[in-house]
């Protein structure tokens, strides 16, 4: 790669495909993926495990200092995240810390908190990162951007079926009613919200099986990058 690193910057609501996609594309093109959405979740956990309102921006602001949250990597190259030296990576993946993740996102102490870590993995390694504001916020400059998108039943369904297989037992209609609290979350928050690079490639997955939208997504990268 002539020396050179790149970063790609996959943005995209909940249940769009955006982890699994980027890891995939990751592992095929030989880059770091490096998922955000796993650090807000993560805060997230941290103020649920302490008894904090998902909404209360003083207690999660003041939790912020106690908190060491390290994304590391195990010896397959699957991102594990570490809070306080605990490994949650499975904690941080319940419908509760979902909502608890987009409340906590949409706060700027937190925003702030996790931007600097972000940044600097992208300066020293080639990375796919995949969130909500990599393209319009954290990586304003990557060599790609790519919006992904699906209507919000599919994106439901894709969820729903997620998390049978983890044995939660939440129903396609809280999973939806989730995916939508989400959307609108994350669209309407004053900070960052969620919508597309004006640079970025838009790219609507509805009814894709999971191959043809990642070799819809390589072939951008390809095309774009030269690679």
């Amino acid at each position: 790669m002539n020396g050179t690193n790149y970063s790609i910057a996959i943005d995209g609501p909940s249940g769009a495909g955006k982890s699994t996609l980027s890891r995939l594309a990751a592992d095929i093109f030989g880059f770091i993926y490096v998922d955000t959405g796993a650090l807000y979740r993560t805060i997230g956990l941290a103020a649920h495990m302490a008894g904090i309102d998902s909404k209360d921006e003083a207690g999660v602001t003041a939790l912020l200092p106690e908190l060491d949250i390290q994304l590391r990597y195990d010896d397959n190259g699957v991102q594990r995240m570490y809070l306080n030296g605990m490994d949650v990576s499975d904690k941080i993946r319940t419908q509760i810390i979902s909502i608890y993740a987009s409340d906590v996102s949409a706060m700027p102490p937190v925003r702030e908190f996790l931007l600097d870590m972000q940044r600097n993995m992208a300066k020293t390694m080639n990375v796919i990162m995949d969130g909500r504001d990599i393209g319009t916020v954290v990586l304003p400059d990557a060599d790609l951007k790519i919006f992904l998108t699906a209507t919000p039943e599919d994106r439901a369904m894709r969820r729903f079926l997620e998390l049978q297989g983890r044995g939660d037992t939440s129903s396609y209609e809280e999973v939806l009613r989730d995916i939508q609290y989400r959307d609108k979350n994350d669209s309407s928050r004053e900070t960052a919200p969620l919508k597309p690079a004006p640079d970025a490639v838009i790219m609507d997955t509805t009814g894709n099986t999971l191959h043809e939208s990642l070799d819809l997504i390589c072939s951008v990268i390809r095309e774009k990058l030269n690679l």
